[in-house]
């Protein structure tokens, strides 16, 4: 393991720039959190319960501002986002799965291929800082520890990050489906802290209780409470904490319980004929039992070039439950995202409903019963950006003007009084 910048004289290349931006060696430990699905809506029900004491006193005495996530607001783009400090044009990753145009394939995105960007935390390492990245899920460690010379280990593989990081807090092994994914990963944090084994940690949870439970429900309080707990063992370590989330999370649920989807591709063939369009459902990735693949987003690719764009966009426009439906260059300029793959158009949810591409493609069974909550339009675009100390006044007035999810390194390691 390279020697940290925390024990030596900064070198001469301070401070690093990294896609257009610049960042100052840490001072101290700097843990950034995705709190996945942390919709702010959680953290008004938990401080009204005083369940969170610790996280209560960041939004007091530290910074606390609401910010936007990135468009889709799915995982993996929001999650790439945060480590380059960039916005999906730059880092080139746009949902969770994904039509290739050249060969007609559907991909799960698993790993870091789509990436063009070098994340904060690979370039910090090559710069000598211990640099660490802990996830819930498999599916993003592989993108987020691209290239990093430092820890990365995974929660679900419990053993593995055991044998990189050594004693983790929670005995038993964590339930895919469960909070203790998300725990073991603040854990495996705690632990990263105690043994001095990293000055820059990223960890990053899972949202299966905002994809179960509402925000006044007391399974929510419960994790709030829990997530809490470990913020304060980080902050005894003297730990400059960072937190934000990629996305919010909706109710997409009539009052009986059902979901409120609209089957795009269904309504397009049911107009145009049957294989005229195919309908991409990017929130799509292994855990299906969260959401069954439906979300607030999806991409529309024209299959018939006798096709009109402008009659399927002005078609699904005015369905029930569409709110926008944009060309592919228009959802580029719009939300900054990579033109490459894009699709004809890019349809987004009203609040209150879902995307799905066809009926027969999800299954509802997998919900097992529990009301759909989901994300990925714009309703669940506001996300919170917590700071555990004040920042200076020149990051203050920059918050004024608007902050993005992304914007967590660069307040954490530039703009915090420590």
């Amino acid at each position: 393991m390279k020697n940290s910048p925390l024990a030596a004289d900064e070198p001469a290349s301070w401070p690093l720039m990294i896609n257009g931006r610049a960042y100052a060696a840490p001072k101290c430990p700097v843990v950034v959190i995705c709190l996945d699905g942390c919709d702010p809506a959680y953290l008004r029900a938990a401080e009204e319960r005083r369940a969170i004491p610790v996280l209560s006193g960041f939004m007091r005495s530290g910074f606390y501002r609401l910010a936007h996530a990135a468009i889709p607001t799915f995982t993996n783009p929001n999650n790439v986002a945060i480590v380059c400090g960039a916005p999906p044009s730059v880092t080139g990753v746009a949902g969770n799965y994904y039509l290739d145009r050249q060969t007609g394939r559907e991909v799960m995105v698993l790993d870091g291929h789509l990436m063009q960007a070098d994340t904060i935390l690979a370039r910090l390492a090559e710069a000598g800082v211990k640099a660490a990245v802990v996830t819930a899920k498999d599916k993003l460690l592989r993108a987020l520890a691209r290239g990093l010379d430092g820890i990365a280990c995974s929660a679900e593989s419990p053993e593995h990050a055991r044998d990189v990081i050594g004693e983790i807090g929670q005995g038993s092994l964590p339930e895919k489906y469960s909070a203790d994914l998300s725990l073991f990963v603040l854990d495996a944090g705690v632990a990263l802290l105690n043994n001095r084994a990293a000055d820059v940690i990223y960890l990053s949870l899972s949202d299966y209780i905002q994809h179960k439970h509402a925000p006044d429900e007391p399974q929510a309080t419960a994790f709030m409470q829990a997530v809490d707990r470990r913020l304060g063992a980080m902050a005894a370590q003297g730990a400059i904490i960072g937190i934000t989330a990629d996305h919010g999370m909706s109710d997409m649920a009539r009052p009986d319980g059902s979901a409120r989807v609209v089957y795009v591709q269904d309504e397009i063939e049911a107009r145009f004929g049957e294989g005229t369009a195919r309908v991409i459902c990017p929130i799509t990735d292994p855990f299906t039992r969260h959401h069954a693949s439906l979300g607030g987003f999806v991409r529309v690719y024209l299959r018939d070039p006798a096709l009109a764009l402008d009659d399927v966009r002005d078609h699904v426009a005015a369905l029930e439950g569409v709110e926008l439906v944009l060309t592919g260059p228009e959802a580029c300029a719009r939300y900054e995202l990579p033109a490459k793959g894009e699709g004809d158009l890019v349809v987004i949810a009203a609040p209150g409903f879902a995307l799905g591409a066809r009926a027969d493609e999800h299954d509802l069974s997998q919900l097992a019963g529990t009301p759909l909550r989901s994300h990925g339009g714009t309703a669940e675009q506001l996300v919170p950006f917590i700071l555990s100390h004040p920042v200076e006044r020149a990051y203050a007035e920059r918050a004024q003007n608007g902050l993005r999810n992304f914007d967590i390194f660069d307040f954490a390691l530039n703009g915090v009084i420590p």
